[in-house]
């Protein structure tokens, strides 16, 4: 049974102008059956009628829009239409790549879904209530599209509690390997699908990667909150005399140290466990300095309540690591969290040059990569923020 929601007066004007969530103190009535998950249709306060989506009565988004036009969203054949159009879009930016984004939740009119490709496998978040309550229609399409070899929900995120939903990891179809192997500009990689960070790797990266061809050859190279080792065995891969590779995991260094076995460049490089907080002070006791530094840190923000503290973390691990840099030493700094807007951190980079004694020299300022769809209509679905500046 569809609901009818109806937006407050004065509250309609931002999804009218295209934006796909309707919060919970944005709606005047809302008609039917409540019950999270349910279909629903959006009118304006004029009663116009503004799209179909999912309601939830538990969630602070309370709805969110799949259409501008009445339709079906519970039919395998809205998703078999969502994902072969998104699929279309990808194989025209990466004709022939095995491993990339499918769906990009509210970037590809899909919101609370993401799914990403890696060759065989497909690894998928159920980050709604809604869209989780369309599993069974959404895992039909992906099959009927790709043959799967397995698909695995990294549902383990704590965005789900906020929908009401558990946090959980589930093998929804076939077999999912303990490790399984991707390409990067012709570099291999070991991914873990079933407890690595976000669906397995950092593919909103893998165009930024390719800013370290012109930095790397010959120097010494600091990768921090390294992960599987991407950003460092691509330095080393470009060249780089040295690179130190460090994280707090001993899961995520085990998986570096094979990522750069496999791919030939492991006489280069060296791995740490250890806090990069901590590890970049004992660094400057220790005299230690390097050519470029890797700043790839997970998100800080969480929310807009955790901002300011977010700030101060990374305020201090970039002043930390610009003492450590050489003359004209190069930085490459990111933040993947969207509250931290794109002026905000190069303030925050800025107060951190002042107080590390350095001026900087912005050369590059990148976003993730096009297969994370930016709508300019929905400015949370531009979230990673990739700077590389030069310390002068």
């Amino acid at each position: 049974m569809m609901i009818r929601i109806e937006l407050a007066k004065g509250h309609d004007r931002r999804v009218l102008a295209g934006h796909p969530w309707i919060f919970s103190n944005e709606i005047a009535a809302a008609k039917g059956e409540l019950t999270p998950g349910a279909p629903a249709e959006l009118f304006s306060a004029g009663g116009d009628f503004i799209g179909t989506g999912y309601y939830n009565p538990h969630s602070l988004i309370a709805a969110r829009i799949l259409s501008r036009e009445r339709t079906d969203i519970d039919s395998t054949e809205f998703y078999l239409d969502r994902i072969g159009r998104a699929l279309a879009h990808r194989q025209s930016l990466y004709p022939g790549l095995a491993t990339f984004r499918v769906i990009h939740g509210e970037g590809d009119f899909l919101p609370g879904l993401v799914v990403d490709k890696y060759g065989e496998y497909l690894s998928i978040q159920f980050l709604s209530y809604g869209m989780d309550a369309r599993r069974e229609q959404v895992i039909e399409a992906l099959c009927k599209i790709f043959q799967p070899a397995g698909i695995v929900a990294r549902n383990d995120v704590a965005v789900r509690q906020l929908e009401g939903l558990p946090e959980q990891v589930e093998i929804l179809a076939g077999d999912i390997p303990e490790l399984v192997e991707t390409v990067e500009h012709g570099l291999r990689f070991w991914v873990n699908l079933l407890a690595g960070q976000k669906t397995g790797h950092f593919l909103d990266q893998k165009d930024n990667h390719l800013l370290l061809k012109d930095h790397a050859a010959g120097k010494e190279v600091l990768d921090c909150f390294c992960y599987s080792g991407s950003w460092g065995i691509h330095a080393a891969a470009f060249g780089a005399a040295s690179v130190t590779c460090l994280d707090i995991s001993e899961r995520a260094i085990a998986l570096a140290r094979k990522n750069a076995a496999k791919n030939s460049v492991s006489d280069r490089m060296s791995f740490e466990v250890s806090d990069a907080f901590e590890r970049l002070r004992n660094m400057k006791g220790e005299g230690r300095r390097f050519d470029l530094i890797v700043m790839d840190p997970p998100a800080f923000v969480k929310s807009r309540k955790s901002l300011k503290e977010a700030q101060k973390g990374y305020l201090t691990i970039n002043r930390r690591a610009l003492e450590l840099l050489r003359p004209d030493g190069i930085l490459v700094t990111c933040s993947c969290s969207y509250h931290m807007e794109r002026e905000m951190f190069r303030d925050l980079l800025s107060q951190a040059a002042r107080q590390a004694g350095r001026t900087l020299r912005l050369l590059a300022s990148r976003s993730q990569a096009p297969d994370h769809p930016v709508l300019l209509n929905v400015p949370e679905t531009e979230y990673l923020k990739c700077l590389v500046v030069q310390a002068v």
